[in-house]
């Protein structure tokens, strides 16, 4: 089974947009896992069903027993975090402030404190418009441990792969170089990074770069919006070559690629120029990963 996960060093570069046209371009054989918990919207083009659905949990908090608290204080005392303050005549833990370390628990001579699992969001096992499936998820507002559903959400779908015979998972990860990137790249054949030629995208591309490079995983690289700065896209292909990482397209700005999105579909299903392009960047991908 192979594995191509689809990352960028920032924000905006359109990976996601792109990623949604390799699941269509794929179609049934390729099961989708959108790894980027922390915003999460492959939904809005490939149309999920979200037919199986379930709470996950990960991280504690801590919870007051008021009945039994004597409002000694000792909790507070003790919590780096401020996370217990005084409201109302009673302490009280901020949920968001709270890291769940248990130390209040601890010195409370009343033994009135808990710590109790987090319910941080959701993960889906859904069927999508393709005709294949995609494993996804979505995180509560402020909820932290998104490295673990991360790797929630590519364990259900390698599992869903395995059990209908798919040899092939498209992965969006998530922008930046945290721990949910790092979860996102686990067991990858090969990592695809968007990038744009601006500074911060050049800049963030060698970061991310620098990590798949450490991981040891193939590395192959799309220039979006490759018009923007012709300065900068030299410098990007300068570094590509240096690094011996595959070109794998350079896109120009097309106002038909907003167009596509705001009517809830990719590119590559929209009447533009860049179809063929972005058709010729997927087979490029299989081929790499040895899947033609």
């Amino acid at each position: 089974m192979k594995e191509i996960v689809v990352i960028s060093g920032k924000g905006g570069t359109g990976k996601t947009s792109i990623t949604a046209s390799f699941a269509v371009l794929g179609g049934k054989n390729v099961v989708v896992a959108d790894c980027d918990v922390d915003a999460a919207d492959m939904h809005l083009l490939l149309e999920p069903d979200f037919g199986i659905a379930e709470a996950f949990y990960s991280g504690e908090l801590a919870v007051i027993d008021q009945e039994l608290c004597s409002g000694c204080g000792a909790c507070a005392g003790v919590c780096r975090y401020d996370a217990i303050p005084v409201i109302d005549g009673k302490y009280i833990v901020d949920a968001i402030s709270c890291e769940g370390c248990g130390y209040c628990a601890r010195v409370c001579p009343e033994k009135a404190i808990t710590n109790v699992e987090q319910n941080v969001g959701n993960w889906y096992l859904s069927k999508i418009r393709t005709g294949s499936s995609m494993a996804h998820a979505r995180l509560k507002s402020g909820a932290d441990n998104s490295g673990k559903l991360v790797a929630k959400v590519k364990n259900e779908a390698r599992k869903t792969a395995e059990q209908t015979g798919r040899r092939l998972i498209l992965v969006d990860g998530s922008p930046g170089i945290g721990c949910p990137v790092v979860s996102s790249l686990s067991g990858a054949s090969l990592a695809v990074m968007v990038t744009e030629p601006t500074l911060s995208g050049l800049h963030d591309l060698k970061r991310v770069y620098n990590l798949v490079h450490k991981f040891g995983i193939k590395a192959g690289c799309i220039i979006n919006k490759a018009d923007l700065n012709q300065d900068v896209l030299r410098e990007l292909r300068s570094f590509l070559d240096q690094e011996e990482i595959v070109n794998l397209a350079e896109i120009p700005y097309d106002d038909s690629f907003t167009a596509a999105i705001t009517n809830g579909r990719t590119i590559v299903e929209w009447d533009s120029s860049l179809k063929e392009r972005i058709s010729a960047c997927w087979a490029s991908i299989r081929q790499i990963v040895g899947m033609d």
